[in-house]
C-alpha cells in the first residue's frame, strides 16, 4: 500500500490537475456549484451501485469521480475567497475530533452502543448544531433514507419501541388499516395508510439490523435477473413476450429461481 508520503503527493496532484482544468478547460471554467449539483448526485448514486455489487476496481473508480466532485467546489469557492479544499479538511477534522471525546478526549466509550447513545447530543452541543433531533435530517433526502434516518434519530433520545418484536404489531395494524381504505376506494386515505404501512415496515428494518435500501435494491436486481431470464425465453422460442401467458412466465420465473438456487 502507499505510505503517507505518497498518498500527500497524490492529493497534492490531483489539486494541481484541479488548477490546471480550472485555468485552462473551457468546460471545467465554467462550471458551477449548480451546474455541478446533479452530476454530484449521479456520481453518488453510481458509487453506491459500485458498492452495492461489491466490485472494488469500481468503488476505486467512482470513489475518485466523487472526489473529483469535492475538489472542484472546494476551488470554485477559493476563488471567491469563501473557503478552499483545506477549510473543508479542517472544518471535517475539528467535527470528528469534536464527535469523538472517547477518542480525543476524556469521554469513555467502549462499544458502537455507547457510541450512539452520546452522538445526538454531541451534535447539538455543536456550534451552529442542531437546534432540534429531527433537524438533522436532510429535507432532500429520498423518502425511504430519510424515513430510516428520522427513526434512528429518534432512537438515540429513547423514543423507540421497548422490546423490537412489538413493532409487529404496529406493522399488523397498519396493514389493516389500509385494507379498510382499499375497500373503500378512498385514494387519498390509501395512500397515506400506504406511508404509514411503510414507515412501520422500515421500522421494523431498522431494529432487526436490515439497511431497507440496501434491501430493496437487493429485491430490484434480483427481479431483474428473473425477468430478463423471461425475456431470453420467450426470444428462444420465437414468442413476443407480450404475447405469452401468465402461465408461462410463472414456468419460466420459476426456473430463474431455480438457477438462482443452483448457483449459490
Amino acid at each position: 500500500m502507499n505510505t503517507i508520503e505518497d498518498k500527500l503527493k497524490a492529493f497534492q496532484r490531483l489539486l494541481d490537475v484541479m488548477d490546471e482544468l480550472r485555468l485552462k478547460c473551457p468546460w471545467d471554467k465554467k462550471q458551477t456549484f449548480e451546474s455541478l449539483r446533479a452530476n454530484t448526485i449521479e456520481e453518488t448514486y453510481e458509487l453506491c451501485d459500485a458498492i452495492m455489487k461489491k466490485d472494488m476496481k469500481e468503488i476505486r473508480k467512482e470513489l475518485g469521480d466523487v472526489l473529483l466532485h469535492i475538489v472542484f467546489y472546494s476551488k470554485i469557492a477559493s476563488e471567491t475567497e469563501e473557503f478552499d479544499i483545506a477549510d473543508v479538511c479542517n472544518s471535517l477534522c475539528d467535527k470528528l475530533i469534536f464527535r469523538h471525546p472517547h477518542v480525543f478526549g476524556e469521554g469513555a466509550a467502549k462499544t458502537a452502543g455507547e457510541v450512539e447513545q452520546t452522538w445526538e447530543q454531541i451534535k447539538r452541543k455543536e456550534k451552529d448544531g442542531n437546534k432540534t433531533v429531527l433537524s438533522g435530517v436532510p429535507e432532500a433526502l429520498p423518502a425511504l433514507i430519510k424515513a430510516y434516518r428520522i427513526q434512528d434519530k429518534a432512537r438515540n433520545v429513547g423514543f423507540d419501541w421497548h422490546e423490537k418484536e412489538q413493532v409487529w404489531n404496529k406493522v399488523k395494524e397498519e396493514l389493516n388499516e389500509l385494507q379498510v381504505e382499499v375497500n373503500n376506494q378512498d385514494a387519498e386515505k390509501m395512500e397515506e395508510e400506504f406511508g404509514d404501512l411503510m414507515f412501520s415496515m422500515i421500522n421494523a428494518a431498522r431494529l432487526y439490523k436490515i439497511n431497507p435500501e440496501n434491501a430493496l435494491e437487493k429485491c430490484n436486481q434480483k427481479f431483474i435477473r428473473r425477468f430478463n431470464y423471461v425475456e431470453q425465453k420467450s426470444k428462444e422460442n420465437n414468442i413476443d413476450l407480450k404475447d405469452m401467458s401468465l402461465e408461462e412466465m410463472d414456468r419460466y420465473w420459476n426456473e430463474a429461481k431455480m438457477e438462482e438456487r443452483k448457483s449459490q
